[in-house]
C-alpha cells in the first residue's frame, strides 16, 4: 500500500494515540527537511524505529512515504503490548474506552481522581497475570487501561516505577479524549505493515539491509540535575549505554543505511560539554529549537536546543 492509498483509506492524518515525554510531533515539520533525499524519492523500503515510544515520526512517515515494512522496537513491555493491541484488536480497545469516557467525564473532580486511582490499582495489581510474551484477550482490556491513564494522568506522563508500577497521578483535565476512534483505527491500519517487538536497541542492529532508514530516539541524556527524566520504563539509559548506541550507529553506517538520531544538547546549560561531539564525530549534527512539554516546573517548559545526528 502507497502512502497515497494509506492516506485515502484513512481519510485522516493519524497522529501518535499516546502522550508522550519528549514526543516529535512538534518537530516533524522540521524533521521534514532533514529525512534522507533516498525516503523522499522512494530509495528506501524499510523503517526502523528502536524507542518508539509514542510512535510520531513512524506515523508521520508511513503516510508520506512509499515504506514496504517497519520495524518498531522499545524495552517498554507495556508500550509493546499497547501498539500490538491497537494492530490486532483496535474494536476492543475502542469498546473499553468507550466506556470509561462515559463514565468519567460526566463525573466531579473528586469522583474523577477515585475513578483514576481504582484504573490504576487494578493496572498496577493486574500486570502479574499478564503473560508479556504471548498475545491474549487479557491483552484489551489492559491497553484500553493505559490509554486512558495515559489520556487522564498528570501532564501525560507515562511513567513506572522501579518495580514496573505505573505511578503518575491523576491530572486535572476539563474534557479530555479518551477515546478517539477515527485515530485508533486509522493507527490500526498503519499499523498492519509493522513487526512490533519488545527489546532492546543492541538486539536490532541483525540484519539491517542497505535501503533501510533508521531513527533512534533514545532517553534524552539529562541537561541538569531538574531534567533527569528516562523513566519510561523500569530501566535507566546512561551515558555508557549512550556510548553503545553510538557504536551500533557507526556498525549500521558502515552497513549502508540512512540513520539519524535525536538527543538533547548538552551545551544548552554547558557550553563544555561535548559529549555527542566526541562519540559521533565524523558525522553532521544539527541544532534544533523544541519546546520541553513535560518538566516539574512550568518554567522548565521553554523552548531549548536538542540535536539531530545523521549519517548523510
Amino acid at each position: 500500500m502507497s502512502n497515497k492509498d494509506r492516506n485515502i483509506a484513512n481519510k485522516i492524518t493519524v497522529k501518535p494515540f499516546l502522550k508522550w515525554a519528549g514526543g516529535k510531533r512538534q518537530l516533524l515539520e522540521k524533521f521534514g527537511e532533514i529525512y534522507p533525499e533516498e525516503l523522499k524519492n522512494s530509495g528506501i523500503d524499510n523503517y526502523y524505529e528502536p524507542f518508539v515510544g509514542g510512535g510520531a515520526v513512524f506515523f508521520d512517515i508511513i503516510q508520506k512515504y512509499n515504506i514496504k515494512k517497519a520495524f518498531l522496537f522499545d524495552i517498554n513491555v507495556e508500550l509493546i503490548l499497547i501498539y500490538k493491541v491497537i494492530r490486532e484488536d483496535v474494536d476492543g480497545v475502542i469498546d473499553y474506552l468507550s466506556q470509561y469516557e462515559q463514565i468519567y467525564l460526566p463525573l466531579d473532580s473528586n469522583d474523577r481522581k477515585e475513578f483514576y486511582y481504582d484504573i490504576r490499582e487494578t493496572f498496577n495489581r493486574d500486570r502479574f497475570d499478564i503473560n508479556y510474551k504471548k498475545y491474549s484477550n487479557n491483552w484489551i482490556p489492559r491497553a484500553a487501561q493505559a490509554i486512558f491513564l495515559n489520556k487522564t494522568c498528570y501532564n501525560g506522563l507515562f511513567r513506572f516505577n522501579n518495580g514496573g508500577g505505573f505511578n503518575t497521578p491523576s491530572g486535572i483535565y476539563k474534557n479530555p479524549k479518551i477515546c478517539d476512534k477515527a485515530n485508533l483505527k486509522g493507527a490500526s491500519e498503519l499499523l498492519q505493515i509493522a513487526e512490533i517487538k519488545c527489546a532492546t536497541f543492541k538486539t536490532v542492529g541483525e540484519n539491517i539491509t542497505k535501503r533501510s532508514f533508521v531513527y533512534f530516539d533514545p532517553p534524552y541524556r539529562p541537561i541538569s540535575k531538574t531534567s533527569n527524566f528516562t523513566s519510561y520504563s523500569r530501566y535507566s539509559f546512561t551515558d555508557k549505554d549512550q556510548r553503545e548506541l553510538a557504536t551500533l550507529y557507526r556498525k549500521l553506517d558502515k552497513n549502508g543505511c540512512k540513520l539519524m538520531l535525536s538527543n538533547s544538547d548538552p551545551q544548552n546549560t554547558n557550553s563544555k560539554d561535548t559529549f555527542f561531539e566526541e562519540i559521533y564525530q565524523g558525522y553532521t549534527i544539527k541544532k534544533i529549537p523544541a519546546r520541553r512539554a513535560i518538566n516539574s516546573k512550568a518554567t522548565g517548559r521553554g523552548a531549548i536546543n536538542e540535536i539531530i545526528v545523521t549519517n548523510y
